[in-house]
């Protein structure tokens, strides 16, 4: 040691000059030798590549890898550096050669470099090829061993070597030339990327065939000599064709791609898709498209979420269509008009309020707010139909009248819960409209509430009737994410457990599209709660379904909002929903939430708890906040003579011989539409005329609507139609007088309507009865 230190102080400028050189060959190699632009690349969760963006400098580079096939390592040793696992970076007995032969030829003939210093030569990219160079590679390469395990450098060259044309790095090449990964290749295929990179420029596959397949043989003839292969392998090898030009990468799922590099640009991903389910659903939509696309409908989106993870398993964004209509539009997260879809949560949330039962009657009539004039799509109404049956049925105006009764305000929050991140205004601007399409949300953000009404059904009977704090999460698309569902807690998260159950079983009795009309005769046959949507103007087709265990959501339309006959979800959207769960694996129906359930008896007629006039009952599961609701409003108690076939009272009938019977009336308007459809309705017997009534009678206007505005059309011989003027009666074989503005028009009986052609302004209609009722309604004709 004492002799070291009179060394140094002998001669301390050969020491600082040595210290110097020691720290400047440490820090001479940068830190990332390779900072090229990558391309995207994304893989299914099983590592199938599912599609790749090319890198932003043009090259098909993929990021790098570690891993290199063990064929593509042994050809690649061989053929460039066979004493590479031995020499520290550089080969002396090669670089002796090439000298002796640069010098003997006067140019450059030949490099003599090792895989290590072609690697250094790669990341130096853009320097000239001279002997100062050279020196430089070699001193590079030298640290580069001294930090990187061999395998590690062998890596840095197969990701970054170049393979022909714009085609970098192996990964890309086995897919670019014999479309498949790296690890899938023959020995002939690996020896032929092997080869490659010795001259990209002047040979690969397409360009000089007969040199490239010249190097190949040589190569596997070599392989065969050092008994690496056998004869059988290299007859096999040599036999096999050389790739005549580069493939197309795989395209499975393009829009996931484009929708992952706009945030994870450049990087080699795995996501969560199922390749397989991606590829059938992939044609499934190619198959539709090619029959949608004859009524110019040309675009349609699919998701599947699977409902206890919340991972994407198949994302498809369009059809295969054409530029020209927009086949690159991912419509998946696109704002679409929503049509019916929204209707589940508002039968949900009603019932979660404790404002309705699943089977209460709902009117149906004809209805106006305002200037707003919903109308059922089949332009019919029923008078009186239960709620479920309201929304299996996908009936505007109960819906509308239910929103109504509601309250715009109270509904807006369940929705903003949900997270549906395109309502973007105040109710004021949606109206009761927001029911029927007024709002917009996407295909994206529906999939995800559906997905998290299911999962919180699954979670409250899989613990012990809890709730998760984070229910309403983003589902996840990249294999590495997490998904945290928050803490348990007591409350419920958005909607009581009980509430979806019962919204799912009403679901669940939605009719199939025709070719499934025939469903629950099946065995077999899924239990789907599944929703159409339309929108106003047959733009958007939607359909969205739920089981145990996936939510499968499809839109179907135009990219640029164009309508067109026939755009409706049943007919569009729906036969995609149930061939894309018939690959699906059946799933057992939703455990009953009973711990937030109670029975109570129901009047099957009325839907509401049974009051003690309701004679036909049945005993039912509902929420808890059903009870809240009012008993049944629609039976009466009438008191009737022996052939009831009149009402009595004390005025006229002995108190024993009257007959005190349970009666199911509704309200004219109501009654009048309801007993079209229900022949065994009946109204209420007249008292007998021997008795003394206080009359209740009761009148009420079908049409007009209260301030409505009235268009009267032309028929063809351009004679302007009449205007017919409806009442319902609640007696209706009173006589009923007409009169517009003053003026006595008719009269009526049974049937009450009064045909009418009032000149263009403001009118007012009075109809009175032959009891003294009177009731008017205002109205103005327009052209």
């Amino acid at each position: 040691m004492q002799k070291l230190n009179n060394y140094i102080k002998q001669h301390k400028f050969k020491f600082v000059i040595l210290v110097f050189i020691l720290i400047a060959y440490v820090l001479c190699l940068p830190k990332q030798l390779f900072n090229n632009p990558t391309a995207t690349v994304i893989t299914s969760s099983n590592n199938e590549l599912l599609g790749a963006q090319i890198a932003k400098d043009g090259q098909w580079r993929f990021p790098h890898n570690d891993t290199i096939p063990e064929k593509f390592k042994t050809c690649i040793i061989q053929f460039e550096d066979e004493y590479f696992y031995k020499h520290p970076g550089f080969n002396p007995f090669s670089i002796f050669k090439a000298l002796k032969n640069n010098l003997k030829s006067g140019n450059i003939k030949r490099g003599g470099s090792t895989i290590t210093q072609q690697v250094i030569r790669l990341s130096r990219k853009g320097q000239k090829r001279t002997y100062l160079e050279k020196l430089k590679e070699l001193i590079l390469a030298t640290r580069l061993e001294l930090r990187e395990s061999k395998d590690h450098i062998l890596s840095y060259y197969s990701s970054n070597a170049p393979f022909g044309g714009n085609v970098v790095g192996l990964d890309a090449a086995s897919w670019r030339y014999f479309n498949r990964g790296a690890s899938d290749l023959s020995w002939s295929e690996s020896a032929t990327l092997a080869v490659l990179p010795n001259v990209p420029s002047l040979i690969y596959p397409g360009k000089n065939q007969d040199q490239l397949l010249k190097k190949r043989n040589r190569l596997l003839k070599k392989l065969l000599d050092r008994h690496i292969l056998d004869s059988l392998t290299y007859e096999l090898s040599i036999a096999e064709t050389l790739p005549k030009k580069p493939y197309a990468l795989p395209q499975i799922a393009p829009h996931l791609l484009q929708k992952i590099s706009k945030t994870h640009s450049g990087k080699h991903l795995k996501t969560t898709i199922d390749v397989v389910l991606q590829k059938r659903i992939n044609q499934i939509v190619k198959q539709h498209y090619s029959q949608l696309s004859q009524n110019e409908i040309y675009n349609a989106a699919v998701l599947v979420l699977d409902v206890n993870t919340r991972q994407v398993l198949a994302y498809v964004g369009n059809t295969p269509t054409n530029k020209t209509h927009q086949k690159d539009v991912d419509i998946i997260n696109k704002p679409r008009s929503t049509g019916s879809i929204l209707k589940p949560f508002l039968f949900a949330a009603m019932l979660d309020a404790g404002e309705l039962l699943p089977n209460t009657l709902v009117a149906d009539v004809p209805t106006q707010f305002g200037n707003y004039n919903p109308e059922n799509y089949n332009k019919t109404y029923d008078g009186a139909v239960s709620a479920s049956k309201a929304l299996s049925k996908s009936l505007n105006v109960p819906a509308v009248r239910m929103l109504q009764k509601f309250g715009l305000n109270k509904f807006h929050q369940y929705l903003h819960g949900l997270k549906l991140k395109d309502l973007k205004y105040d109710t004021n601007h949606y109206g009761l409209s927001l029911i029927l399409g007024g709002a917009e949300s996407n295909l994206w953000d529906l999939c995800k509430s559906y997905a998290a009404l299911s999962s919180t059904l699954n979670h409250f009977s899989e613990s012990s009737s809890e709730y998760f704090a984070n229910e309403f999460c983003e589902p996840l698309f990249l294999n590495s994410q997490t998904l945290d569902f928050g803490k348990k807690t007591q409350d419920k998260t958005l909607f009581d457990a009980a509430s979806i159950y019962l919204t799912y079983e009403s679901l669940k009795e939605v009719n199939r599209p025709e070719s499934d009309e025939n469903w629950e005769f099946f065995d077999g046959s899924k239990q789907i709660a599944w929703k159409t949507g339309t929108s106003f103007g047959f733009r958007d087709a939607w359909a969205i379904g739920t089981t145990k265990k996936h939510v499968v959501g499809v839109w179907v339309g135009n990219a640029d909002g164009e309508g067109r006959p026939g755009l409706v979800g049943i007919q569009a959207a729906a036969p995609i929903l149930f061939e894309v769960f018939d690959l699906l694996p059946n799933s057992e129906w939703f455990a009953k939430p009973f711990d937030e359930m109670q029975e109570v008896s129901i009047c099957k007629q009325s839907g509401h708890r049974a009051s003690s006039n309701c004679e036909d009952t049945q005993e039912s599961f509902i929420q808890l906040n059903g009870l809240k609701t009012k008993p049944c409003p629609y039976h009466i108690l009438v008191h009737l003579d022996q052939t009831e076939t009149y009402q009595v009272n004390a005025s006229c009938e002995n108190l024993n011989a009257i007959k005190h019977k349970p009666w199911f009336i509704l309200p004219p308007v109501m009654a009048h539409y309801y007993k079209y459809k229900n022949p065994f309705y009946k109204t209420l017997p007249k008292f007998r005329s021997d008795c003394i009534v206080q009359e209740n009678v009761s009148i009420e206007f079908i049409y007009p609507n209260t301030n409505n505005n009235v268009f009267l059309p032309k028929d063809f011989d351009g004679q302007t139609n009449d205007l017919i003027l409806k009442i319902a009666h609640s007696e209706p074989e009173n006589t009923v007088y007409w009169y517009m503005d003053e003026m006595y028009i008719g009269s009526t009986t049974d049937v009450h309507e009064m045909a009418v052609r009032p000149s263009q302004g403001k009118h007012m209609i009075t109809v009175i009865d032959e009891l003294g009722n009177e009731i008017k309604r205002a109205f103005k004709v327009s052209k």
